[in-house]
C-alpha cells in the first residue's frame, strides 16, 4: 500500500511509519518545513498544495496532524489546539474530494478525552459518555471535549463517497523514548516521585505502541468498519495502581503521593495543564474487541515490564 501521513514526523507518525514499512508499504510523511527534512513532504496543515499529489492514487490517509495538548490550557494555546486539528482534518477532505484516485480509506486521529470525566462506568463507542463532566470537575475541561469534537464534525462533514472513514479515538500512547508520556513517568518514578496524584482514584487510559501499530494496520484492512474507533487497553486502571504496576516493573520500592495543588504549581512551572494527570480517562475498545482485534499487551503491569526494558 501506499500510505500518506501528514503530521507523521511525531511519536506516534514514527512508530506507525517504521511498522508499515517493515510489513512492505510506501509511507508519505507529510510534515511542516518538509523542504528542509529529508524524507518530509512540505504542507502547511491548512491549504491545498502540491502535497495534494500524495493523496492522489494512495492507497490510505493517516491523519495524524495537530497541535500537541501538553500545554497551559489559556486562550491562545486552546485556540491554536482547535485550528490546528479542523483545519489539517479539513485540508485532508478537500484533497481526496479533488483526487481522480481517492484513498480507500482514511484513518483520521481523534483521541478519547472526547468522552466525559467519570468513574462509574467505562466508557465505549455506543455507551459512552460525550460531552459534560463528573461534578467537581474543572470547568475549563469543557474545552478540550469540544476540540475534540470539533475534530469529528469536521471529519464527519467531508464529502468522500469512495473513502471510508475512520475516527480513531486515541488514548495515552506508551512508547519507551524519553521525549514522550512513557519517558516523563519513567522519569518521576525513578526520582521517587510516581506515587498517587490527588488520591490517585482517576482512571488512565493507555495503549502499548505495538498494539496501535498492530490496530492502525488492522483497521487499514478492514473494510468493515468506518467511524468511531477506541484505540485504548481494554483495562483502563486508576492512577494510583497504575503507578503501583510501573514502579514494580522499575524496581522503586515507593514514590511520594502528591496533592492536587502541588500538581497545579508543578503543571505551572512547566507549562502544561492538570487534566492530563486528573481528568478519569476510563475508556475501553468495544469494538475492536467485538471484531476480533487481540491485544498483545492488554494489561498494563505487562505492558509497563516491556517498556522499562525497551526504554532509551
Amino acid at each position: 500500500m501506499k500510505v500518506v501521513i501528514p503530521g507523521g514526523s511525531g511519536q506516534v507518525g514514527r512508530v506507525l511509519a517504521e511498522v508499515l514499512r517493515r510489513r512492505g508499504d510506501e509511507v508519505v510523511v507529510l510534515g511542516r518545513g518538509g523542504r528542509h527534512r529529508p524524507g518530509v513532504v512540505d504542507w502547511d496543515g491548512r491549504n491545498l498544495g502540491a502535497w495534494a499529489d500524495e493523496v492522489d492514487g494512495a492507497d490510505a490517509v493517516i491523519n495524524l496532524a495537530g497541535r500537541s495538548v501538553n500545554c497551559r490550557y489559556d486562550k491562545s494555546n486552546l485556540a491554536e489546539m482547535l485550528a490546528s486539528r479542523v483545519d489539517s482534518t479539513r485540508a485532508v477532505a478537500q484533497a481526496i474530494e479533488a483526487a481522480a484516485r481517492p484513498p480507500r480509506v482514511w484513518l483520521q486521529a481523534s483521541t478519547a478525552t472526547i468522552y466525559a470525566h467519570r468513574f462509574d462506568a467505562p466508557n465505549d463507542e455506543e455507551t459512552g459518555v460525550i460531552g459534560g463532566h463528573e461534578p467537581g470537575a474543572p470547568g475549563y475541561w469543557r474545552f478540550s471535549i469540544e476540540i475534540a469534537q470539533a475534530w469529528e464534525r469536521e471529519l464527519a462533514a467531508a464529502s468522500t463517497p469512495r473513502t471510508r472513514r475512520v475516527a480513531m479515538r486515541m488514548a495515552i500512547v506508551m512508547a519507551p523514548d524519553r521525549g514522550g508520556t512513557f519517558g516523563i513517568l519513567h522519569r518521576i518514578t525513578r526520582l521517587g516521585l510516581g506515587g498517587a496524584i490527588a488520591g490517585g482514584a482517576q482512571y488512565i487510559s493507555w495503549i502499548h505502541d505495538h498494539d496501535l501499530a498492530r490496530a492502525v494496520a488492522w483497521l487499514l484492512d478492514r473494510e468493515d468498519i468506518e467511524g468511531p474507533v477506541n484505540l485504548a487497553a481494554p483495562e483502563p486502571l486508576p492512577q494510583r495502581e497504575f503507578m503501583r504496576a510501573l514502579r514494580g516493573a522499575m524496581g522503586v520500592p515507593a514514590g511520594v503521593p502528591a496533592t492536587r495543588w502541588m500538581m497545579e504549581i508543578a503543571a505551572f512551572f512547566h507549562r502544561t495543564d492538570t487534566e492530563l494527570l486528573l481528568k478519569s480517562r476510563r475508556v475501553v475498545p468495544t469494538r475492536l474487541l467485538d471484531a476480533g482485534f487481540g491485544f498483545e499487551f492488554p494489561s498494563w503491569p505487562a505492558a509497563a515490564r516491556d517498556l522499562v526494558a525497551r526504554f532509551r
